[in-house]
């Protein structure tokens, strides 16, 4: 295959073994071509402008900026370029922050030679490729959490369902006869269980999500 025809593919990465071996892999394929390699986000950056790559291996955990932030921003900066995040480690946070910065597949770094092949063609593709292990991650992320509104206590959605009404913490605090610091304090837990910044927020998502229907208090 000509040069031209070839998946221009930069190495991030900020260990220069793991650079190195990377490098002897992508050697193998006739159709790859390694254009550069970066011990870190910045120098990625950099070099993004002089070599312009087809994708991206990036490493997820370096010191500084790290690789979910470096593929975020080559990803607003360049959105040209796939990023496909290579790393020993997988864990649900790492999966996770990884795809929410752009990164348009997830591969551990015990993949053999042709399976790397692949995982490149593919983002060069534009197609996902996510490891075995990444793809449980997820799927164990998105059962982990829970849906909204989940953690309140009985007299916070009491609490809630009095601020639907319109009522202020006294006539709260009057209309469940506790004390007022008690009333700011189960408003305070409502909002940030509800991650509110305001009440109006609050009750706008209690309404969207029934938190408040058939909740009656005393």
């Amino acid at each position: 295959m000509s040069q031209a025809g070839r998946i221009r593919v930069m190495i991030v990465d900020d260990h220069e073994i793991a650079r190195s071996g990377l490098s002897f892999c992508l050697r193998t394929f006739d159709d790859i071509e390694l254009v550069a390699e970066a011990s870190g986000g910045p120098e990625a950056l950099r070099k993004c402008q002089e070599t312009r790559p087809d994708v991206i291996l990036m490493d997820m955990r370096m010191p500084g900026m790290g690789g979910d932030e470096a593929t975020r921003a080559i990803r607003e900066q360049y959105p040209r370029i796939q990023v496909l995040a290579l790393t020993t480690y997988y864990d649900t946070d790492l999966v996770r922050r990884a795809m929410q910065a752009g990164a348009i597949g997830y591969v551990l770094k015990g993949v053999s030679v042709a399976e790397l092949g692949e995982a490149i063609r593919a983002a060069h593709a534009g197609r996902p490729t996510l490891a075995r292990e990444a793809v449980q991650a997820l799927v164990d992320s998105a059962r982990s959490v829970p849906d909204l509104g989940a953690d309140l206590t009985e007299r916070e959605r009491q609490v809630l369902a009095l601020l639907a009404e319109g009522l202020s913490n006294q006539e709260i605090a009057a209309r469940l006869v506790i004390s007022m610091p008690t009333v700011k304090s189960h408003v305070s837990n409502i909002l940030a269980k509800l991650r509110a910044s305001s009440r109006t927020e609050a009750v706008s998502l209690a309404l969207r999500h029934n938190l408040v229907d058939d909740h009656p208090f005393g």
